[in-house]
């Protein structure tokens, strides 16, 4: 997190608007991957709305009856506490780098 308030340090104000606009655009939902989660984690929804890791949404969604759907149920609470935090930071790290190349 340090690194990001880094590199929005330097930052126009302008810079910092288009980087705040899109991040509002694009960023992921704590309380959607949890609504996901909720009503459909048995089937992995909350990873493919997260859409960083594919292939773990496939095999949770392919395997998951096999652990009695215990793994889908420890994920959303994972997918809650720590993925969607650095989700929105690798997005917000994205921005700011085509920003500041553009």
């Amino acid at each position: 997190m340090d690194n990001l308030l880094l590199e929005k340090s330097g930052l126009t104000d302008q810079q910092r608007i288009v980087v705040s606009t899109e991040l509002q655009a694009k960023k992921k939902s704590k309380l959607v991957v949890f609504l996901l989660w909720w009503f459909l984690g048995a089937f992995a929804i909350h990873r493919f709305y997260l859409d960083e890791k594919k292939g773990y949404a496939v095999v949770m969604l392919l395997l998951g009856w096999l652990t009695l759907f215990i793994w889908p149920f420890i994920d959303g609470i994972i997918c809650l506490v720590k993925t969607v935090d650095e989700i929105n930071e690798n997005i917000e790290r994205n921005i700011i780098a085509s920003v500041k190349n553009a």
